[in-house]
Formats: structure tokens, C-alpha cells, sequence
């Protein structure tokens, strides 16, 4: 029998094989060795970040002491006006604020302040003591002759106290 070409002859072209299918790991590269990769970079990332975070939560604020200058100013820092008042909260507790104005009388710019908040009981023992910073270097300064407002509140003071406003003291300056 012939076979069926009608007189047609073929000739066998040799044609390029066709590309393999390329399946992970064939190249060299393993998908598990970049993905490793890819997260021990990010996780580094993420250590070093959470390291300097931390570092910078932690530090602990060690300032210079007072200088004999900074210590005699003191004296010009002046806390007047003060009153004290309370308010509910909307979950049944209380808060007591404290308001008063604190002045620079002296004739230098005050970049740093701290007070000491004294109160007491009703035969003057001390039965909370708490300091707060009503001028810090991330604040505006406190020039000579400036007021400034304080608001502070307090979730608990101790009932021995004596709802009179607290004893200030300035116990640090810096210029």
C-alpha cells in the first residue's frame, strides 16, 4: 500500500526542542532558601528597630546636678493660685485635679522645671509625694517674669489627706 502523501514528500526539519518546564530548585535557587532569606532580613529589621525603640524608652534621664546658680534660682520660682477640685468619671471613679499658675520672678530663661508636690494629712505628715515637670525641653521655655498655667490630675490620693492644696517646691532648674 502507499501511503497516503499524494506525491508530496515531507522532508523532517529539525526544529529545536522545546523548553523544558522549569520547576523551583531547578535553576539553583530553592523557594524555602529565599523565603528563609527574605525573613531573617526582616526580622533583623525588626530586632534593630524594637533595640533602638527601647533604648530610647528605657534611657534613663540623668541630668546634671544643680549648679549653686541653678540652686539659688530656685528661689524665684514662685506657685501660686492653687485649688483643688474633683470630678466623676463615667465608670463611678473620681479624679482630683490640682490648678495653679507657676512663675519665673528671676532674670533668666527657665528651659527645665521640676516640682515637688507635697500632701499632707491633717497633722502635716506627708502622704503623697509626686513631682512633675511643668516646663521640659520638648515645651516652650519659661521666660523672666512668665506665668504659666498647670492642670494636673490624680486618679487616687489617699483619703488621709487633707483636701488642702499640696506644699510646692522647686527642686530642679536648668537655663
Amino acid at each position: 500500500m502507499k501511503s497516503a502523501h499524494f506525491g508530496l514528500r515531507f522532508r523532517h526539519l529539525s526544529r529545536p526542542a522545546p523548553p523544558k518546564p522549569r520547576f523551583p530548585g531547578q535553576d539553583g535557587r530553592s523557594p524555602v532558601l529565599m523565603i528563609f532569606a527574605i525573613s531573617a532580613v526582616i526580622a533583623g529589621t525588626l530586632a534593630v528597630t524594637a533595640w533602638w525603640m527601647h533604648s530610647r524608652i528605657t534611657r534613663s534621664w540623668v541630668r546634671p546636678p544643680l549648679t549653686a546658680e541653678a540652686r539659688a534660682y530656685l528661689q524665684q520660682i514662685a506657685v501660686m493660685d492653687a485649688h483643688m477640685s474633683a470630678a466623676d468619671t463615667p465608670l463611678g471613679g473620681a479624679v482630683t485635679y490640682l490648678d495653679a499658675r507657676v512663675t519665673n520672678r528671676g532674670s533668666r530663661t527657665v528651659r527645665e522645671l521640676d516640682l515637688r508636690l507635697d500632701f499632707v494629712d491633717l497633722v502635716g505628715q506627708m502622704v503623697l509625694r509626686r513631682t512633675v515637670r511643668p516646663v521640659t525641653p520638648e515645651a516652650a521655655p519659661l521666660h523672666p517674669g512668665e506665668s504659666r498655667t498647670l492642670h494636673i490630675a490624680f486618679d487616687h490620693v489617699p483619703a488621709e489627706w487633707n483636701q488642702a492644696p499640696p506644699v510646692f517646691t522647686p527642686v530642679y532648674v536648668s537655663f
